[in-house]
C-alpha cells in the first residue's frame, strides 16, 4: 500500500495495523551543536550583574546519517553527549544550531511528524502509577490517533513477556517490568525507527534475550533501530555501524568490522578504550 506522504512508504505487519518505513535517510543530524545556558545562581545574575559564565557544550558540530533499515550504535562514555543528541531528535531539546530530521521530516518546523516517525525508549524509568499497563499502552495509542490498537497491544506484550501483568497496575511491578512497559510504549504506535537508550540496564539475561529478539525481527522488517549502550558485547553482536561520540564530538564512525580493523583490539571493548584514551582520533567519518 502506498501512502501520501514523499518520505515513506506503507506496509502490513504481521500483527495487521499499518506501519509505515522511512524511503530517505531516518535519521539525520547536520552540524548540529547543542549548548546548554549556564545556570543562574543569584540576584545578581538575575539582573545581568556578575561575571558572564560560559554554558556547558553537550554537542559540538554533529553531522551524522543513519539509513532506513540500519541497526546502528551510538556509543561514549558518560556525559558524552548520547543523551542529548537522543533528545534533539526527540523535540526534548532544540539545538542551538544545525538541523536534524527523522525519516526527512525535520523536528522542529514538521515535529507531527517526525514525532510520529519516532519511538523512544529512555534511560530513566518513567510510569504513571495511576494506570494498569493495558491502560499505559491504550493511552500511549490514543496520543497517536489509535484507538482501536489491541491486537497491536497484545501482540507487544506477549513479545515481551508481559501479557500475565496486562491488568497489573504500574506500581505493583518491579524494575524490570517497568523498562518492559517502557519499550512497549515506544512501539505501541509502530514508528520506523526507533532508539533504545540503554534499554538492558538492570534487567534480567531473561528480558536481554526477549527483548533482543523481539527488536531484530522489527528491524529485519525494515524498522531502524538507534542502540546507546554500555554493553559493548551488544553493540558488537547486533550494530552493523557504530558512532563514538567523545566530549560532544564524534570521534568514530563505521561498521563494526571496520573500527576493529582500524583500531586493533581482540573485540569491540578494546577498541573503544583505545579510541577514547586518543586525544586526537580521526576515525570518523
Amino acid at each position: 500500500m502506498t501512502g501520501t506522504n514523499a518520505n515513506q512508504r506503507y506496509a502490513s505487519g504481521p500483527a495487521g495495523p499499518i506501519t509505515f518505513l522511512c524511503l530517505m535517510s531516518a535519521l539525520s543530524l547536520d552540524h548540529v551543536s547543542k549548548i546548554y545556558p549556564p545556570r543562574r545562581r543569584g540576584l545578581r545574575d538575575l539582573l545581568g550583574g556578575g561575571n558572564k559564565r560560559q554554558g556547558f557544550q553537550a554537542l559540538n558540530d554533529v553531522s551524522l546519517s543513519v539509513e532506513p533499515g540500519e541497526f546502528f550504535g551510538l556509543l561514549g562514555p558518560n556525559g558524552a553527549g548520547k543523551t542529548t543528541l537522543i533528545s534533539v531528535l526527540s523535540g526534548l531539546a532544540h539545538a542551538t544550531s544545525g538541523t536534524a530530521k527523522v525519516c526527512g521530516h525535520d523536528v522542529i518546523t514538521d515535529y507531527k511528524e517526525a514525532r510520529r516517525s519516532l519511538g523512544v525508549v529512555p534511560q530513566e524509568l518513567v510510569y504513571d502509577p495511576f494506570f494498569t499497563v493495558r491502560e499505559t499502552l491504550r493511552l500511549q495509542s490514543g496520543y497517536f490517533g489509535l484507538h482501536k490498537n489491541d491486537d497491536w497491544i497484545d501482540e507487544i506484550l506477549h513479545n515481551l513477556g508481559l501479557s500475565d501483568k496486562a491488568n497489573n497496575n504500574m506500581r505493583a511491578l518491579s524494575g524490570g517490568m517497568k523498562r518492559r512497559v517502557l519499550v512497549a510504549q515506544a512501539l505501541v504506535h509502530r514508528p520506523p525507527v526507533i532508539i533504545l537508550d540503554e534499554p538492558t540496564a538492570g534487567v534480567d539475561v531473561d528480558l536481554r534475550r526477549t527483548l533482543w529478539e523481539f527488536i531484530s525481527r522489527l528491524n529485519k522488517e525494515g524498522h531502524t533501530i538507534l542502540l546507546t549502550t554500555h554493553y559493548l558485547e551488544e553493540a558488537e553482536a547486533l550494530c552493523g555501524r557504530i558512532a563514538m561520540l567523545k566530549r560532544g564530538r564524534i570521534v568514530a564512525l563505521d561498521t563494526t568490522q571496520g573500527l576493529l580493523a582500524r583500531f586493533g583490539g581482540s573485540d569491540l571493548e578494546d577498541a573503544f578504550v583505545r579510541i577514547m584514551n586518543t586525544e586526537d582520533t580521526t576515525g570518523a567519518q
